[in-house]
């Protein structure tokens, strides 16, 4: 079987709300909502999976649609939306290429999916096509995460356990991750099984070389900044305190259209 050639398919989307679970008292929920009330709706969700955001805000009546390059993890939000009466609007795409029909006062992009983007010049181009698709004084709020810290194992390790609801089998998910300082590119490595009655009987194999991008407060600032955005924050994690240098483990940045 061929290789897709997008990422978070095959295991890695049908477990990834196993893995997760309960995430209604993550940080970051009320963060964003804090944003959307500030700018305004309607609101893009970029990277929206299986609706983790998107899904509750549509519940609590935000206007938003999703957007994400996994036709497989939209399938799964259309799902959890359709089993809780709600209607939801997704498109599949990247960052870089979308062309969306209408535009937005709020854009997120959360989970850090903005680092996924590897390369400099496709992250202008991304970053570029979401100004795009502000309205005139909209804000487009993305976090960005520290994906490599001295003292991390680059070693395989046991990442997840957890036992399916609907037919009691185990599913099992072994990762590792190694980094290259001078490129600011990590690389991931994921091994899933699925074991019924002490016997394995589905098995994966997810490489990702590389996977994701390291930032800098000052690259992603300067992003922002080529692509015209002004009002630039600079938030410590998914507070309303101000960050301080790049020892923050996590940093998110809204920046404005302007009007």
């Amino acid at each position: 079987m061929p290789v897709p050639d997008y990422e978070y398919y095959g295991m890695m989307a049908q477990t990834w709300d196993l893995f997760r679970g309960d995430t209604s008292n993550w940080e970051d929920r009320s963060f964003y909502l804090d944003m959307i009330r500030e700018s305004g709706q309607p609101v893009l969700d970029v990277g929206c999976g299986t609706g983790r955001l998107l899904v509750d805000y549509l519940s609590q009546g935000v206007d938003i649609d999703g957007v994400d390059i996994s036709p497989e993890m939209l399938t799964l939000c259309r799902q959890k939306a359709e089993e809780l009466g709600l209607k939801v609007t997704v498109y599949e795409g990247d960052m870089e290429t979308m062309g969306l029909p209408r535009q937005y006062r709020t854009i997120l992009v959360p989970s850090s999916s903005f680092q996924l983007v590897l390369g400099p010049a496709r992250a202008f181009t991304a970053i570029v096509n979401l100004h795009n698709h502000l309205l005139p004084s909209g804000s487009l709020v993305m976090p960005f995460m520290k994906v490599w810290k001295e003292g991390y194992e680059t070693s395989w390790r046991q990442t997840g356990e957890t036992v399916r609801s609907w037919d009691g089998a185990t599913v099992k998910r072994w990762s590792r991750n190694w980094y290259d300082p001078e490129t600011q590119l990590e690389s991931n490595e994921d091994r899933y099984e699925v074991i019924v009655d002490g016997v394995t009987v589905a098995s994966e194999h997810h490489l990702r070389s590389p996977a994701t991008r390291e930032y800098t407060q000052r690259q992603a600032l300067d992003l922002y900044i080529r692509a015209g955005f002004v009002d630039l924050r600079i938030y410590k994690g998914f507070t309303h305190e101000q960050a301080t240098g790049d020892e923050e483990e996590i940093f998110t940045i809204c920046g404005v259209k302007p009007g």
